[in-house]
């Protein structure tokens, strides 16, 4: 046969152009009613799935991902409804990270061999004390933080977060790791100090001062208000942050909220250890910091660093104390010069 005409090859434009619309159709339909997940591009090659280990094979195909990215994008497939799978990740992974990082001071406490680390040496939690914040904090988690974190997908999809493998650059997690955490301890800084005047302290931060000589539990032990006030600055400004950038993951923001769990559980650990962080990075804040606060009542409000405490002279205790009087003595001889 010869070439075809011009007129049939237009016909048959117009025909391939009718099969890829109604394709594109037929698939964006499928998508709706099967609701799949969009935490990746190409579902074109995956087979069937009942179970996660289904998921885990048709991503484990994918040579350009990590084992991460695998088990990220076979947990979202699996669970076919992303709105459910982050609210459900999200509580878990707190949930583990808060308790399963008390777990250790718990022990800890218990053996006498690490009483020589404890700061306040003759205040040691008794079961029933952590016993009682344990059920405190986990009716918080319950009664606080179930409900606004189903509503946390939907705010970040409109906001621009993405949560699709493969993950951004470690370049970039670990940028955006340590903007969040200057950014938090400004925010708790300032808020937790603004807690300790007439009513704030009386009617709200007083509960999170019930322990003098804190231990891990007391991290989250804390006022409903309080909870979701310095919340904010965990969760909050992380979300301000992709509203104006569009840039963010919400692997990088699983990190995050992890790091700081650790960081708040080990600064009321009420252990000072000779290979504590704040001994190689001077301006980290660590447990003795912040015991130093429990302790006084007052000063040290800064979470992860000291740099806040120590350029307004708000920090705690006889250190604190003899620093701002050597300050105070050097001010007075300047002016006498």
């Amino acid at each position: 046969m010869g070439c075809i005409s011009g007129f049939d090859s237009v016909c048959v434009l117009h025909i391939k152009t009718v099969q890829q619309q109604t394709h594109s159709s037929t698939c964006t339909c499928i998508s709706t009613l099967t609701n799949i997940s969009a935490v990746f591009n190409d579902y074109s090659s995956f087979s069937n799935v009942t179970t996660f280990a289904d998921a885990y094979r048709n991503f484990n195909q994918i040579p350009t991902l990590n084992v991460l990215e695998k088990v990220w994008g076979a947990y979202y497939y699996w669970m076919n409804n992303d709105i459910i799978a982050t609210g459900l990740f999200f509580f878990v992974m707190h949930e583990v990270m808060y308790f399963g990082r008390c777990l250790p001071w718990y022990i800890i406490d218990q053996i006498p061999y690490f009483r020589k680390y404890k700061i306040q040496d003759t205040k040691l939690p008794s079961n029933a004390e952590q016993w009682e914040c344990m059920k405190s904090v986990l009716m918080s988690h319950f009664m606080v933080e179930v409900l606004p974190i189903w509503f946390f997908h939907p705010i970040s999809a409109k906001i621009g977060m993405t949560f699709d493998v493969p993950f951004p650059a470690w370049t970039k997690v670990l940028t955006q790791l340590a903007i969040f955490f200057v950014l938090e301890d400004a925010w708790h800084y300032w808020l937790h100090r603004g807690l300790h005047y007439g009513v704030f302290y009386k009617y709200i931060h007083k509960q999170h001062h019930r322990y003098a000589a804190p231990f891990g539990f007391t991290a989250e032990y804390a006022h409903p208000v309080e909870v979701a006030l310095l919340g904010m600055g965990t969760v909050g400004l992380p979300l301000i942050w992709c509203y104006f950038t569009h840039d963010l993951h919400l692997f990088t923001i699983s990190l995050w909220i992890c790091l700081r769990l650790f960081q708040a559980v080990d600064a009321h650990s009420g252990y000072e250890f000779p290979w504590s962080l704040h001994h190689f990075v001077p301006f980290w804040a660590g447990a003795d910091h912040h015991d130093e606060h429990h302790h006084h009542f007052i000063g040290s409000y800064a979470s992860s660093f000291r740099w806040w405490d120590f350029v307004l002279g708000t920090e705690a205790g006889p250190k604190g104390k003899e620093a701002r009087e050597t300050a105070s003595k050097v001010a007075a001889e300047k002016k006498v010069q």
